[in-house]
């Protein structure tokens, strides 16, 4: 009889998951409305990803979410006249669940806990975003774009330029975008158009340009226009070369995919977006390090004050490395990446003071890598203004994870086995590991993992979307 109740409970919630997901794909198709779950977006989730999210819900709160407890809230939803907005159902029915005994009064609770989004007028234009560039960060915006395809999407994926245009690359080039190695299939179909020179993805048309330079593309021949163009090639770091790409038709911005140089703003997305002005045609999203500890340390500078700290980054290899011994302009980094440690530079902790300026000058930093292909940590050593111990610190950055203006960025961990392999995919800037915390006195050391490719992506969508004037709501604020 046990066995069978078990089995019993478990198909009981694949079936209320899988009655979700058409709810949840046509709130974010038909409204824009993004449905998560203490974080966990369930947008193209699949029926065991729904579930271990509602598993993942007593990890944070102490408590169990149950599906047939969270599924009112979808339905409920689905009814009201909510858009453009994210809505994070874990936290309203947990909260409704502690005032009340039954579903009758879940819609009602919903329309007063979403009423700054109901009958939203929604007056945001959608804009044209063009990849310059088709690497690891390339492919994977492009994923992450293509995900939100639908009527209330915003950011519309139209182009990718690259360099060369030989026989059969753009077969190649799909098929890259098909599959990847770290990441798994892509999640739909890619189909090639030879004729017209594009690639058609889950019904995304984008145009595949060749070019040598920035400023020698017509981007509105191909009905582009004011568009955005994200730099992922890392050749062009400063206002000159950058500004190669405002002088081809249809471009207004850009957007550089790594730090920049001179006097361009380096954004960490969470921290400091509201840095970016209507003016402004030219901004970096800073590095995939950067964005992981930046709001870690803001997190704890705002509780205790940091003093001075050191950044440690044990980050997994890169294309820039060589797989077998060759030579390489830099110093060590002509070894073979997958069999090697290799110390290397980073300006990782300087940089953090563009995005962060109360810490300017208070934070030293070094790299290695590490034979992984990807998810890199980054060891955070501060001296700080106040005291604390292991259990206040992690307290804290558990609330800064689940609670805060940061929970977008910052994810929270107690688990005893996680591993780097685990994190693959991960979508915040940075995990707190929060069994690695060491803190006593004045000092504290933090680990935090991060998706040194997805985590990041997802951060520099942010920054498109603000660099666009696009904003959407998160709900409940708290």
């Amino acid at each position: 009889m046990t066995a069978d109740k078990h089995l019993q409970s478990w198909q009981e919630r694949f079936e209320m998951a899988e009655a979700m997901q058409p709810l949840l794909g046509k709130l974010y198709r038909n409204q824009g409305v993004e449905v998560v779950l203490y974080g966990k977006p369930l947008l193209n989730a699949s029926t065991i990803e729904i579930i271990k999210s509602h598993r993942l819900v007593r990890r944070h709160v102490g408590e169990k979410l149950r599906l047939r407890e969270s599924f009112p809230f979808v339905e409920a939803l689905s009814k009201l006249a909510v858009k453009q907005c994210k809505v994070d159902i874990g936290k309203l029915a947990i909260n409704y669940w502690r005032e009340h005994s039954d579903a009758s009064q879940v819609e009602a609770y919903m329309s007063q806990a979403l009423a700054s989004a109901i009958d939203h007028e929604d007056n945001q234009q959608a804009r044209d975003v063009v990849l310059y560039g088709f690497g690891r960060i390339g492919r994977l915006l492009a994923r992450l774009l293509i995900e939100r395809t639908g009527v209330s999407n915003k950011l519309c994926l139209r182009a990718i330029v690259l360099r060369g245009g030989r026989k059969g690359d753009l077969e190649k080039r799909a098929s890259l975008l098909r599959r990847d190695s770290v990441h798994g299939p892509f999640n739909g179909s890619v189909e090639v158009d030879e004729e017209n020179n594009a690639i058609i993805a889950n019904g995304t048309y984008i145009q595949v340009i060749y070019a040598n330079s920035p400023d020698e593309i017509d981007y509105t021949k191909y009905g582009i226009n004011d568009a955005l163009v994200v730099d992922n090639t890392g050749i062009w770091k400063d206002e000159a070369g950058l500004g190669l790409h405002l002088k081809s038709n249809g471009a207004t911005k850009v957007l550089l995919t790594a730090p920049a140089k001179g006097a361009i703003k380096n954004i960490v997305y969470g921290v400091n977006e509201n840095d970016i002005l209507d003016e402004d045609t030219i901004v970096s999203a800073a590095s995939c390090t950067t964005n992981a500890i930046t709001p870690v340390l803001k997190a704890v500078n705002d509780k205790y004050g940091i003093v001075n700290g050191h950044v440690e980054t044990i980050h997994s290899y890169t294309n820039d490395q060589n797989l077998i011994d060759n030579y390489h302009s830099a110093d060590r980094r002509g070894r073979s990446a997958p069999l090697n440690m290799v110390i290397t530079e980073t300006g990782a902790a300087k940089a953090v003071s563009k995005a962060l300026p109360v810490l300017e000058g208070k934070l030293t930093g070094n790299a290695i890598r590490v034979p992984t292909p990807n998810v890199s940590m980054a060891i955070i050593s501060l001296n700080l203004n106040g005291e604390t111990n292991k259990q206040d610190m992690n307290e804290y950055l558990r609330n800064v994870a689940l609670c805060s203006e940061l929970q977008n960025q910052v994810d929270f961990t107690e688990s005893t086995e996680i591993v780097s392999s685990d994190l693959v995919g991960s979508r915040y800037a940075g995990v707190v590991d929060s069994q690695a915390t060491i803190a006593e006195g004045n000092r504290t050391i933090l680990y935090v993992w991060y998706d040194n490719e997805f985590g990041y992506s997802c951060q520099v969508v942010g920054v498109m979307q603000k660099m666009l004037g696009l904003h959407y709501q998160s709900l409940p604020v708290a």
